[in-house]
């Protein structure tokens, strides 16, 4: 049997982040996730349900050239219940984050509001409905 068969999950993503301090900020005091770790101003690790979301500028592993602005690099998909996808909607404008497309019911069957975070990195928040 193939060893890799055995994946079951993504237990942390690692962004690695153009400007430390507004992505810090940003997924601290907009998402309201909470700091599951921290090495210092190089890296923060949030818990985000059951996996966590990391950010660094570099690594000791890899230093390549950062991602130049306005390149689309990743989509982060959050899932919440279907009535809380307006609610973040309006929670997101309430802190000053521009809506990228607002909530609406798509016919794969979610419902998704998108936006971006200081890097430019796209993000979703969906239901399934």
């Amino acid at each position: 049997m193939n060893a890799l068969k055995k994946i079951r999950n993504i237990d942390y993503t690692v962004i690695f982040a153009r400007d430390m301090k507004a992505m810090r900020g940003f997924y601290a005091d907009v998402m309201g996730f909470p700091v599951h770790s921290s090495l210092g101003e190089g890296w923060t690790a949030y818990q985000v349900g059951s996996c966590l979301l990391a950010m660094t500028e570099r690594s000791v592993m890899f230093n390549d050239a950062p991602t130049p602005a306005g390149a689309l690099s990743l989509q982060l998909a959050f899932r919440v219940a279907p009535a809380e996808v307006d609610q973040c909607a309006e929670a997101l404008r309430d802190k000053g984050v521009a809506i990228e497309m607002e909530a609406t019911d798509q016919p794969w069957g979610h419902r998704t509001l998108f936006f971006r975070d200081p890097d430019g990195n796209v993000l979703e928040i969906y239901a399934e409905i």
